[in-house]
């Protein structure tokens, strides 16, 4: 495994700050009353299990790719992000340095609305196995004849509840986000999801990625539907390399496909522990990690 410039994180401590959260990536702290210091640690999570190794680096490449789309999707919906650069950070954070730098950001405080934003452009993982059985994908009936990880005949948008840590998340309609959330910002967090979607797909395959579902959340900030937590990473979204794509089997991908594709191999049942990763799927997962960014900034770590 190549040296980058910044160490493994799987867990902070930061004494004088108040840890408010820790999910299965992210660590949560309170910095005043309106502000929040968000840390993106190595922590991996599969089929909603945080597993025991690390992936070296991966909290800030996952950090520095959200910063990158929401910067670039800022003139669709505002982000919550506050500041980036360490050096900025209150003084009393400075310390923490080797903890927080790349991986972190001061972000206002957010209510997140209770729905995932999940949008889908191909049929692939779960959505795969549900239209094997009934033809449908999230209770949407799909023609048939469909390929596995084929493109969909229309771009979907399939929300979800939100799990606790180690919960499952489940798949609703529209229908009950509106239920659940209210209509008026269901309906504009489903509109700009898709409207994220499209455009971040068009520069994508620009840069020889196939973006072919992702994630979303968003919360409110003053009353105002906010993109908040991570955009477009290899956590949240399925990153094919265009060249080569072909429906019909599983595709190559620069996200953790390949990691859960070993841990299908594993005698688990999908709740704790998971297996132990051998040092070669974490390195690759690793690398694949690192290609992504490298392919959609245009920079390296």
């Amino acid at each position: 495994m190549q040296s980058l410039p910044y160490p493994v994180v799987t867990t902070t401590s930061l004494p004088g700050f108040r840890m408010c959260g820790r999910g299965k990536v992210r660590d949560i702290y309170d910095i005043d009353e309106k502000t929040l210091l968000i840390v993106t640690t190595d922590r991996m999570s599969a089929f909603d299990v945080i597993l025991g190794e690390p992936i070296p680096w991966k909290g800030v490449i996952l950090n520095q790719l959200t910063l990158f789309w929401m910067e670039k999707f800022s003139h669709l919906i505002p982000n919550h992000i506050v500041e980036s650069d360490v050096d900025k950070y209150p003084a009393a954070l400075r310390p923490f340095r080797d903890q927080l730098a790349g991986r972190s950001v001061l972000a206002k405080k957010a209510e997140p609305i209770k729905a995932e934003c999940i949008v889908r452009g191909y049929i692939a993982g779960s959505g795969w196995k549900s239209y094997q059985k009934d033809r449908t994908l999230c209770n949407v009936k799909l023609p048939e004849g469909l390929l596995e990880d084929a493109k969909l005949p229309e771009i979907l948008f399939t929300p979800s509840t939100k799990g606790e840590v180690g919960s499952h998340d489940e798949n609703i309609s529209l229908e009950k986000m509106r239920e659940i959330v209210g209509r008026e910002h269901a309906d504009k967090a489903a509109e700009t999801a898709l409207a994220i979607y499209r455009e971040a797909s068009e520069y994508a395959a620009g840069r020889g990625i196939i973006i072919a579902d992702t994630k979303f959340e968003f919360g409110m900030v003053d009353g105002v539907l906010t993109l908040i937590d991570e955009v477009l990473t290899p956590d949240s979204s399925r990153f094919w390399p265009a060249e080569g794509y072909e429906p019909g089997h599983s595709q190559p991908s620069f996200d953790k496909q390949y990691l859960r594709d070993w841990l299908e191999t594993q005698d688990w049942d999908k709740t704790p522990p998971a297996p132990a990763l051998p040092e070669k799927v974490r390195d690759t997962t690793a690398a694949k990690y690192q290609e992504a960014f490298r392919l959609l900034t245009g920079r390296s770590l």
